[in-house]
């Protein structure tokens, strides 16, 4: 052996530039990154494959079956690294060598993971220099969409102040506006937003669902057993806002009905004082208290005794044959008849 070292391929040198490229996004070392983009050793839309298990950087159309290993990885060009680790520098400097902005690899825009990851200053970036503010992920959702937590409100207002569409619904099986969204994660400051930028209160989805009828439902946590007072604030604002109270979605359910399933004796005395009506039967021929007799044994949380007086108080109907047997057994429905009997004795005196 003469110690000469072998000559580098040409595939050898362009892995090469590749892995500078994605080590120079990683670690926002963006003098590095213009270098190589200045000598035109690589596309400035390179697709990578990094580890993506939150699975931040990839959306999939609904009802596709993908084998896990697919899920642990996803396809990204720089830009979308550049914003997965908020590399502000490094994003400009692809920006400004004419990167793809609205490219999606793997069903996500820059946008659309800007969002996900609440991070502001490379939402306004990205604005500015021409994202589309309603384009779909593969998944059928827009940028707004993805503001789902309280640290991504500053995105959704930064979309809406550029012009996005409030009242844009995801395409796909759901058709649910942004302020559903908002609804659903319990987003009051975001509902506020929303409604004061033109938002429809009564927007329905493709279940017929109100934004107040999602908020009502997502009040409790399920996992936890616990009830959300962010979920309740939401459903004021949409009452304040003159929200249809007796709203029925293709079941035929109420928000009512919904705040009966939870036991929430708290959303159920909003809804009811702002004239739900207690008799509504959904499709099953269910009224709001026979929702409250199937969850009570379910419902460790609850107070039922006081759904059950919210309910007869606004003119409840107090016996339906089909579930008489359960009024019977009810023991909770037993000591509200004791505590009647009792407060009638009193009223007789």
């Amino acid at each position: 052996m003469d110690g000469t070292t072998a000559p580098v391929t040409k595939s050898g040198a362009a892995k090469l530039v590749k892995r500078n490229f994605l080590e120079a996004l990683k670690s926002n070392d963006f003098g590095k990154l213009k270098a190589i983009l200045i000598q035109r050793q690589i596309d400035v839309d390179t697709v990578f494959e990094v580890e993506d298990e939150n699975m931040v950087l990839a959306s999939y159309k609904q009802g596709y079956w993908l084998p896990s290993y697919k899920l642990k990885s996803s396809w990204a060009t720089g830009l979308h690294l550049s914003v997965l680790f908020g590399h502000v520098e490094c994003l400009l400097v692809l920006l400004d060598h004419n990167a793809t902005i609205n490219c999606r690899p793997n069903g996500k825009t820059p946008l659309h993971v800007a969002c996900e990851m609440a991070n502001a200053d490379c939402v306004k970036i990205l604005c500015d220099r021409g994202a589309k503010l309603n384009c779909y992920s593969l998944s059928g959702h827009t940028a707004l969409h993805f503001c789902t937590t309280p640290s991504s409100i500053l995105c959704a207002k930064q979309l809406v102040w550029k012009g996005a569409n409030v009242n844009m619904k995801t395409n796909n099986q759901d058709e649910e506006t942004p302020l559903h969204t908002a609804a659903h994660f319990g987003l009051s400051e975001l509902v506020a937003f929303y409604v004061e930028h033109g938002a429809v209160v009564d927007s329905v989805n493709a279940h017929m669902e109100t934004p107040l009828a999602i908020a009502a439902y997502w009040a409790l946590r399920f996992k936890e057993q616990e009830y959300s007072t962010e979920h309740h604030l939401v459903c004021r604002m949409l009452l304040d806002y003159k929200a249809e109270v007796n709203a029925r979605d293709d079941d035929f359910k109420s928000p009512l009905h919904k705040a009966a399933w939870n036991c929430d004796h708290v959303l159920m005395h909003m809804m009811l004082e702002a004239g739900a009506e207690a008799n509504l039967m959904d499709i099953n021929g269910c009224a709001a208290i026979q929702y409250v007799l199937k969850v009570t044994s379910v419902r460790p949380a609850a107070q039922p005794e006081i759904c059950y007086q919210l309910l007869l108080n606004h003119g409840a109907a107090r016996i339906y044959p089909p579930q008489f047997h359960k009024v019977r057994l009810c023991p909770v429905v037993m000591r509200l008849r004791e505590i009647q009997i009792a407060a009638l004795s009193e009223i007789s005196k």
